[in-house]
């Protein structure tokens, strides 16, 4: 199988919330004592240097950059140990997100879904190119200020952990998309709320797979 990132959508966005130490200090919440998913509509997906749309009801937009796993076969009860096999590589996934929405709603699915809500890119990195997963540096950056930089050795529940545990729950298809978690630095948890607006330019950047880059656009400035 050969996965080209142009034409990428994946069948399945299952996501993982809470799984970064520092996300979970800034804003006061409990540690889980299992993975959070929840899932992102396969319709948000955009690429590289495509244009994140603000509609007109979210009025608070906001950006985490994600560690994304794309499963390269079937997994089903998939012991921790086994789930190399099953991995065909990984990209950066921005989990762009209408926080006043996710906080109204009481729910995240739909605060996370709108068209365009889930860049990803700017590329595939296999595998086999990565030698040690939990081990790469993240950062964010909106208009050149750094805003979120972190290691993903800083997750709570490890990549090959996580996809264990969904595997146990529901069968993880060829093509899916597991999003990995964001650490602190999101611009609803900041001092003063630094959240996008039209015309920002929002980069997510992961060691050895590159920056994912998008423009927002909205209506109203």
């Amino acid at each position: 199988m050969k996965i080209n990132i142009k034409s990428y959508r994946p069948g399945k966005i299952i996501c993982i919330g809470m799984n970064y130490k520092s996300h979970i200090k800034e804003q006061d919440g409990r540690f889980p004592d299992k993975p959070v998913l929840f899932c992102k509509a396969n319709t948000c997906i955009i690429k590289n240097n495509e244009s994140i749309i603000c509609p007109d009801e979210v009025h608070e937009l906001d950006y985490e950059v994600e560690l994304a796993v794309i499963a390269d076969s079937k997994m089903k009860n998939i012991k921790p140990e086994d789930v190399i096999d099953h991995i065909y590589g990984y990209t950066i996934i921005n989990d762009v997100t209408a926080r006043d929405l996710q906080k109204r709603e009481g729910q995240w699915f739909r605060a996370k879904s709108f068209d365009t809500f889930g860049p990803i890119g700017p590329e595939i990195i296999l595998r086999d190119e990565i030698e040690d997963i939990q081990n790469l540096n993240l950062k964010s950056f909106v208009n050149g200020q750094l805003r979120q930089d972190s290691n993903t050795s800083e997750m709570i529940f490890k990549v090959y952990d996580l996809i264990s545990f969904i595997s146990y729950s529901m069968t993880i298809e060829t093509g899916d998309l597991i999003a990995t978690g964001t650490p602190a630095g999101v611009g609803v948890f900041m001092n003063s709320k630094s959240l996008l607006k039209s015309g920002d330019e929002v980069v997510c950047e992961i060691e050895k797979i590159g920056r994912l880059t998008n423009k927002v656009t909205c209506s109203t400035p």
